[in-house]
């Protein structure tokens, strides 16, 4: 694809069902094949299927607002135990440089594909707003994040879904008892990363904030489990997901749950990840200055 036809695509030309085939192949229901020729039906007058696929598909190096070697952090990799997981997991630790003061802590869970470079890039953002923050691998048993969502998603579904949940666990707990942190933990999610934010608020009862964006919700009967303050944040598109919003709610309610929604109008599921054409700047950033916040007051 030429530069002059990378230039002429802008989400808001294309039909808002390009955006719903993109969600069915990132969560793996269509190929990369599939997916292209379903999109040739809604394919913009002068541009390919093609021309399309190589617009919506993430540009991670792109995206990048904190660079691995911000002098700002402390990044590195670390690894940690994970008996009832993986075994042993690698994840990205992150933390304001020349720090003295113990920090609260933040889990930060990946999409269904691994530890991306935009989720790293989360976990730094984490870093620079003064939390220690650890991104975990879910692929660490197969050698990491393989460098391609697509290879991503087809290890992912290879490991068990109760398995990557012991991982985060697991990671909360190596805060807990890193000598930096505070004792003082959240979690944030995205995808199934948030789905496994409402699964940490139910399984650990001195979880100190849970954030899902655009996640699974827990099961109504484990909602009084959650000890944990959640802030929620959806996509007004996103019928998937939001599906299941109106019964956790009604039970959230049900056993006084301290929580807060975020329906974000107009965009769809993924609108932070500004990797790809979901990605809705003004939204993003209002959601992530009301987690960094919410982490400030629960945290702290």
């Amino acid at each position: 694809m030429s530069e002059t036809e990378k230039k002429e695509i802008k989400a808001s030309d294309l039909d808002p069902k390009i955006f719903e085939l993109f969600d069915e192949y990132v969560h793996s229901n269509l190929t990369r094949r599939e997916f292209a020729n379903r999109v040739s039906k809604y394919a913009v007058a002068g541009l390919t299927a093609a021309a399309i696929v190589d617009f919506m598909v993430p540009k991670y190096a792109e995206a990048i607002q904190i660079p691995m070697d911000d002098p700002r952090l402390k990044s590195e990799t670390v690894e940690y135990d994970s008996p009832k997981g993986g075994g042993k997991i690698k994840g990205l630790l992150s933390r304001p440089a020349n720090n003295s003061a113990k920090l609260p802590g933040i889990v930060v869970v990946h999409e269904n594909r691994g530890l991306n470079p935009h989720i790293a890039d989360v976990a730094r953002r984490a870093g620079i707003a003064n939390f220690i923050a650890i991104a975990p691998d879910a692929l660490t048993p197969f050698g990491g994040y393989p460098g391609t969502d697509d290879e991503g998603k087809i290890l992912q579904k290879k490991r068990s879904g109760s398995e990557m949940l012991e991982d985060f666990i697991a990671a909360y707990q190596y805060l807990k008892g890193h000598p930096e942190c505070s004792g003082k933990i959240g979690v944030v999610g995205f995808c199934f990363g948030g789905g496994i934010a409402n699964s940490m608020a139910v399984r650990l009862p001195d979880l100190g904030a849970a954030v899902p964006f655009y996640g699974r919700q827990a099961a109504a009967a484990d909602v009084p489990k959650i000890k944990a303050p959640l802030l929620i944040h959806y996509a007004e598109l996103d019928k998937r997901i939001n599906a299941g919003w109106p019964d956790y709610e009604a039970a959230l309610k049900e056993n006084n749950k301290e929580y807060t929604a975020h329906i974000y109008p107009g965009v769809n599921h993924g609108f932070h990840n500004d990797s790809t054409p979901r990605y809705d700047k003004a939204s993003a950033e209002l959601a992530w200055k009301r987690t960094i916040d919410f982490f400030n007051a629960k945290l702290r």
